[in-house]
């Protein structure tokens, strides 16, 4: 889950609430007239949340009113996507709204600090957020992070988990990888092996500590030498002749600019043996 927000990140949210006039009232509006924030960084609802506060919404009402915004084709949730799903389960037409002008940049960023407030955010979607505004808004890690009140290497590290294949993020988003195995997995380079510790982070339940253990022993390990290359045919065949002629061992060494022969013996005797098979018969 998302870490809460910094001070600033409460200023903000909280001006944004508190930012009420008397000119705005509750209208009750259509729920087929709402669509969700397009800007909603969260992407799951747990299920059994949302049918505890569908229950109360059915009993209680809905206390707090949903932000919207007027839309071409109806309204935008600003804030209340929870509720909202939770009042179309109970069979709601209508829900409390109160509606208001904004900016997409001002809906992403309201969107992201209400969930980050509410720490419902997984790592991953918190991620997916800044990077969007850092993309639409234009500007910096350090200056998102004074603007919601978070620490840049707090961005910076979730950010960086982005790197990783789907299959791994999917894993963190759904919680059975935690941001801290996320972060050991990225000192792995080759995708196929951080997949295959994937599997052996869930069959053996390894905790961060181990798996940050385990990569270090891997990356650490001495390189093995490069297989050599498969040795000339026409060598091999000329040093069996020369071994069945020979009676003995006999290597072939071939180099860019020159090679040499090694003839094996045993002892004296056989040296002599094999000088007397070069020498000229004749």
């Amino acid at each position: 889950m998302a870490k809460g927000l910094g001070s600033k990140g409460h200023e903000a949210l909280g001006a944004f609430f508190n930012n009420q006039t008397s000119t705005e009232e509750i209208q009750h509006v259509a729920i087929k007239d709402c669509r969700p924030n397009p800007y909603q960084p969260r992407k799951q609802f747990e299920q059994e949340a949302l049918e505890e506060l569908k229950q109360s919404i059915a009993e209680h009402g809905i206390l707090q009113p949903l932000i919207v915004r007027k839309s071409i084709k109806g309204y935008e949730i600003v804030v209340g996507e929870r509720r909202f799903r939770a009042a179309q389960k109970a069979g709601l037409t209508h829900v409390p709204a109160i509606a208001r002008e904004m900016t997409d940049e001002q809906m992403m960023e309201i969107a992201l600090l209400e969930n980050l407030q509410r720490e419902d955010l997984s790592p991953i979607e918190e991620a997916k957020s800044y990077e969007k505004l850092i993309e639409d808004l234009g500007v910096t890690q350090d200056e998102l992070s004074k603007r919601l009140g978070k620490s840049r290497s707090h961005i910076a590290n979730l950010i960086r988990l982005l790197a990783l294949p789907k299959a791994v993020t999917d894993k963190i988003n759904e919680g059975t990888l935690s941001m801290g195995h996320g972060r050991a997995l990225l000192g792995v380079k080759d995708q196929d092996l951080q997949l295959e510790l994937v599997k052996k982070i869930e069959a053996e339940s390894l905790n961060v500590r181990q798996v940050e253990r385990l990569i270090h022993e891997m990356t650490n390990r001495p390189s093995k030498k490069k297989d050599k290359k498969p040795r000339d045919i026409f060598l091999q065949e000329r040093e069996k002749n020369l071994k069945e002629r020979l009676g003995t061992s006999v290597k072939i060494h071939k180099g860019k600019r020159k090679g040499k022969i090694e003839i094996e013996f045993t002892n004296n005797e056989d040296l002599e043996r094999i000088i007397d098979l070069f020498a000229d018969k004749d």
